[in-house]
C-alpha cells in the first residue's frame, strides 16, 4: 500500500480554495477512480494522465488507484488537477521522491505529450499560495501572471518531465521574476479629442475627482461616447492593490491578464442585448459579469433605456455596495463590483428633442414612455445628469482650434482633489456615508436655506439631497475650498437636469 499526498488549488469566485490532492496505490485490478466531487473535466483527466505518463516515459501503475480532491463538499471543475494528480501518481508509486511535496502547491492542465497548458486563476492561486508559505509551480503561460504576487516564489515550466526533474533534483527549475510594464502615462483616447462641450467636460472631471456615477443627456453624435470613453485617462491612477484586484478578476473570467493592461484602468461597454447574466455574472460555476470585470474602471452603458429594465434593476445594489453576491444551492460567491457607472441616453426616441432644426415630432406621452424605461429609483442612484447639446457647426469649422486641455492636465487637479478626500475622509465623496456628510459637509445658514428651497422646486428625494451634497464636496476639493458655500450648492444642481421637470417639455 502506498500514499502520497499533494497541495494544489481549486478556484471558486474570486478565491483559490486550498485543495488536497490524496493518492492512494492498493492491490487490486487495476482502476482508477476520482472522488470528491469532481465535474466532468477533473474525471477526464485520469486519460490525460494517462497518456501523459506514458508518453513521458513513466510507468503507469497496474494498480488500483484512489484520488481524492479533499475537501470532499467543494465543487472542483477544470483540468487544473491534472499535473498534482500525475506528481500524486509518480510519488504514490515510488517513481520520484515524496518527502518534499510538502513544500509545493501544483497546478496544471497535462496535454497527452505531457506538456503543460495554462489554466484560469494564476494570480489567485499565487495570492493564497503566499499565505502557507509555499512554493507555486504552474505552466510557463502563466508564470508572469502568477509573478504578480508578490512575496511568493513561482516557478514556470513547460512540461512534466521539467517538474520531475526539479523535485528529483532540487535546482533545474528558477524562481519566475517579471518586470512591470510603465503604465503610468496613458495612451488612451484624450480629452483634447472632443470639440466643444465644456459644460459635459465639466461634469466629466467632477464625475472623476469624486468617483460619482454620470448620465449624458443628448441627441445623437454630440460625443456622449466620445466622452465616457475619456474618462479612465483622466482617472487618478491605480494603486498596487487595486491593480492586483483588477488582474484577479481578469485572471478568473477566462482570457487571463496581460501585462500590458497593468495599472490601466477597465472600460467596459456592454451591448444593450446584454442579459442579467452576462451583467453581474453567474453560470453554475459562477464567473465574473461585466461589472465586476469594470472594477476599478468604468462600466459604460449606452443607449440606456434600450436595456431590458429587469437588467437595469440588477445595479442598483452593487451600485451602492460596491460588490456582487451570487448564490447558488451549495455556496455563495462574492465578486468586488466597484466602477463608476457612466451611461448615455436620447431625450427621446427619435433622439431631436430640443434641436434647433426641430425634427423631432415625438409626442409627451412618447417621451415620458421613453424615459420611464429607465426606473426612478436607478436614476435616482445616479448622481449627475448632464444634458449634451448639439456642437454648433462653426466650433466643427473652424480651422484652428482653440487651446483645449490634454486628459494629463485634467487628471492632476483630478488628482489633487481625491487626494484632499482621502486624506479628509479615507474615501473618495461618492462613498462617504450620512453620518460623515453631517461632519463634513457643514452647511451654513444660506447654503441650507438654498438647498431646501431647491429640494422643494425639484421634489428630491432624500437620496438626491445627499448626492448633490456629495457633488457640491467635490467641486469644492477641486477648487480647493475648505467650506461648501452656495455657489457650489448651485453647480452640482444643474448636474440634476432630470430632476427639473422644465426638461420633461
Amino acid at each position: 500500500m502506498s500514499l502520497a499526498v499533494v497541495h494544489s488549488r481549486a478556484q471558486v469566485g474570486i478565491e483559490a480554495l486550498p485543495v488536497t490532492v490524496e493518492v492512494h496505490l492498493a492491490n487490486g485490478l487495476p482502476s482508477l477512480s476520482i472522488v470528491g466531487l469532481p465535474e466532468a473535466a477533473v474525471k477526464e483527466s485520469k486519460d490525460r494522465v494517462r497518456s501523459a505518463l506514458l508518453t513521458a516515459r513513466f510507468e503507469f501503475p497496474a494498480r488500483r488507484i484512489t484520488i481524492n480532491l479533499a475537501p470532499a463538499d467543494l465543487p472542483k471543475e477544470g483540468g487544473r488537477f491534472d499535473l498534482p494528480i500525475a506528481i500524486g501518481i509518480l510519488a504514490a508509486s515510488k517513481q520520484i521522491r515524496s518527502k518534499n511535496l510538502d513544500r509545493f502547491e501544483f497546478i496544471g492542465e497535462l496535454a497527452l505529450t505531457g506538456k503543460l497548458r495554462p489554466v484560469g486563476g494564476a494570480l489567485t492561486a499565487a495570492l493564497q499560495t503566499r499565505t502557507e508559505g509555499r512554493t507555486l509551480i504552474l505552466p510557463t503561460s502563466n508564470a508572469d501572471e502568477a509573478a504578480l504576487a508578490t512575496g511568493v516564489t513561482v516557478m514556470g515550466s513547460g512540461h512534466l518531465l521539467e517538474v520531475t526533474a526539479h523535485l528529483r533534483d532540487g535546482d533545474t527549475l528558477k524562481p519566475h521574476s517579471i518586470k512591470l510594464p510603465d503604465n503610468s502615462v496613458s495612451d488612451g483616447p484624450d480629452l483634447s479629442d472632443v470639440v466643444g462641450q465644456h459644460h459635459a467636460k465639466r461634469a466629466l472631471e467632477i464625475a472623476a475627482a469624486g468617483g460619482h456615477s454620470l448620465l449624458f443627456i443628448g441627441p445623437p453624435g454630440t460625443g456622449k461616447t466620445m466622452l465616457a470613453s475619456r474618462l479612465p485617462g483622466i482617472l487618478p491612477p491605480m494603486d498596487d492593490e487595486e491593480a492586483l484586484e483588477n488582474a484577479a478578476i481578469q485572471s478568473i473570467a477566462g482570457k487571463g491578464f496581460s501585462l500590458s493592461m497593468w495599472k490601466q484602468r477597465p472600460f467596459r461597454s456592454p451591448h444593450h442585448t446584454a442579459s442579467a447574466v452576462a451583467l453581474v455574472g453567474g453560470g453554475s460555476h459562477p464567473r465574473p459579469g461585466e461589472i465586476s470585470l469594470a472594477h476599478g474602471g468604468v462600466l459604460f452603458l449606452d443607449e440606456l433605456p434600450e436595456f431590458d429594465r429587469r437588467v437595469l434593476e440588477v445595479l442598483r445594489e452593487p451600485l451602492e455596495s460596491g460588490s456582487i453576491n451570487i448564490s447558488r444551492a451549495a455556496r455563495q460567491v462574492e465578486f468586488p463590483a466597484r466602477f463608476q457607472l457612466v451611461a448615455a441616453m436620447n431625450p427621446c426616441p427619435c433622439g431631436y428633442l430640443g434641436d434647433a432644426s426641430g425634427r423631432c415630432h415625438c409626442t409627451p406621452d412618447r417621451i415620458r414612455s421613453y424615459r420611464w424605461r429607465v426606473s426612478g429609483p436607478l436614476l435616482d442612484r445616479i448622481d449627475m445628469h448632464v444634458e449634451v447639446p448639439t456642437v454648433p457647426r462653426d466650433q466643427l469649422l473652424r480651422k484652428k482650434a482653440p487651446r483645449i486641455e490634454t486628459s494629463a492636465i485634467v487628471q492632476q487637479r483630478v488628482e489633487a482633489a481625491r487626494r484632499r478626500q482621502l486624506t479628509r475622509s479615507g474615501c473618495a465623496n461618492h462613498a462617504l456615508t450620512n453620518k460623515q456628510i453631517e461632519k463634513i459637509c457643514v452647511l451654513d445658514d444660506a447654503s441650507r436655506q438654498f438647498l431646501d428651497q431647491a429640494m422643494t422646486r425639484l421634489g428630491l428625494s432624500a437620496r438626491a439631497y445627499h448626492r448633490v451634497i456629495k457633488v457640491a464636496r467635490t467641486i469644492a476639493d477641486l477648487a480647493g475650498d475648505q467650506d461648501l458655500v452656495t455657489a457650489h450648492l448651485g453647480e452640482a444642481l444643474q448636474y440634476r437636469c432630470l430632476d427639473r421637470t422644465t426638461s420633461l417639455h
